[in-house]
């Protein structure tokens, strides 16, 4: 394949942004990185950086993961995503009957197996939830983790997986055994204490899921599951202008710099003229930006990673926004270091000055 050259009027390199750069690209991999005018590309950006990582994405492009757990249907969300900036995702099964999430592991084998690109994963959101905290999740399959589901889990082991459950409903020792089988454990839809928290911590679990929502308020003598994702834990965040003020858009850039991670929890909305859909038969509408159940309750988020990219830059300023979307996901789950640097495969995101998505190349 010929090289591609393209031109940065900001570059962001791990040291920060930087004017007029020029990245050559061959084969998925960064052969050059040097000072350059546009008239040195093939193609020019108002600004380049590593492309997106959502590790929390129900659906996209018409396509819910939960309706369609094939391998086609992940193309299809991964391709959604893409619009957004996106080069790499953990598509997101919720809660379902029984042990239906075994469907979700087999597609996401799948597409990892026939190498549908941006799918790196699957996230398992439920079922093993607290029900005081279920949000829009069927209530008629939240249920407690048993032996049977901790043993298909750790058999599972293609690529990246993350599992987000309730730390004070999980068995003892679960999150330790489902950590040492490769599994990342996030804490969600969770009423769990401050020491519920910090024993799930010394287990393995290592995030937040949708920090703010679906979770136990911060007070002062409670600081709980918010209060343990401050201090230090990764946190995914939904940061559509709906789900959390910007205020704590801006307490949680502030506390975890390295560690907030951008999510859109898109659901089949995204990247489509969609304004209806359903959840477990319930139906769902799309009013402006939000997805609203008949009682007014969120249902997941119509949201592209370049949209919560710009929000976040205006409380927290560009870099910032770029690594919370890029780099700290990509931390999260273990993807390696994705940098702008020569030899790096790191996919790369086209940018206009508003941060909008133009082109992703690679992944």
């Amino acid at each position: 394949m010929s090289d591609v050259r393209i031109h940065a009027a900001q570059l962001l390199l791990p040291e920060g942004l930087v004017p007029d750069r020029v990245v050559t690209v061959a084969d998925g991999r960064i052969i050059a990185v040097t000072a350059g005018k546009a008239a040195d590309a093939d193609r020019s950006a108002a600004i380049v950086a590593p492309a997106f990582v959502d590790i929390q994405i129900n659906g996209g492009g018409g396509v819910q993961f939960n309706e369609t757990p094939t391998v086609d249907a992940l193309a299809t969300i991964a391709a959604a995503a893409r619009k957004g900036g996106t080069a790499a995702i953990l598509p997101t099964w919720i809660t379902a009957e029984g042990q239906s999430f075994r469907a979700a592991l087999d597609a996401a084998a799948g597409a990892l197996a026939a190498r549908v690109p941006g799918v790196v994963g699957v996230h398992l959101e439920g079922p093993f939830l607290n029900i005081a905290r279920r949000g829009v999740h069927d209530p008629r399959h939240i249920r407690a983790m048993t032996e049977d589901d901790l043993s298909a889990l750790c058999a599972f082991s293609p690529g990246i997986r993350l599992i987000t459950l309730a730390p004070e409903n999980a068995p003892p020792g679960a999150v330790a055994r489902l950590t040492a089988a490769g599994w990342i454990v996030f804490a969600g839809h969770t009423a769990a204490t401050w020491d519920e928290m910090a024993r799930a911590r010394a287990e393995g679990l290592s995030g937040v899921t949708h920090l703010f929502n679906a979770m136990e308020p911060l007070a002062g003598r409670a600081p709980g599951v918010i209060g343990q994702a401050l201090s230090g834990l990764y946190a995914g965040i939904i940061a559509d202008g709906i789900h959390v003020h910007e205020a704590n858009l801006a307490l949680a850039a502030r506390c975890l710099p390295d560690r907030l991670c951008l999510v859109t929890d898109a659901m089949k909305t995204l990247a489509t003229d969609i304004d209806a859909l359903e959840i477990y038969g319930r139906p769902i509408r799309r009013e402006g930006g939000r997805l609203v159940g008949p009682d007014g309750q969120l249902a997941g988020a119509h949201l592209a990673m370049d949209e919560a990219v710009g929000r976040m830059a205006g409380i927290a300023g560009a870099r910032a926004a770029l690594d919370m979307a890029a780099r700290n996901p990509a931390a999260c789950i273990g993807l390696g270091p994705w940098d702008i640097r020569e030899g790096a495969a790191t996919p790369l995101v086209l940018l206009d000055h508003d941060l909008r998505a133009q082109e992703v190349i690679g992944g």
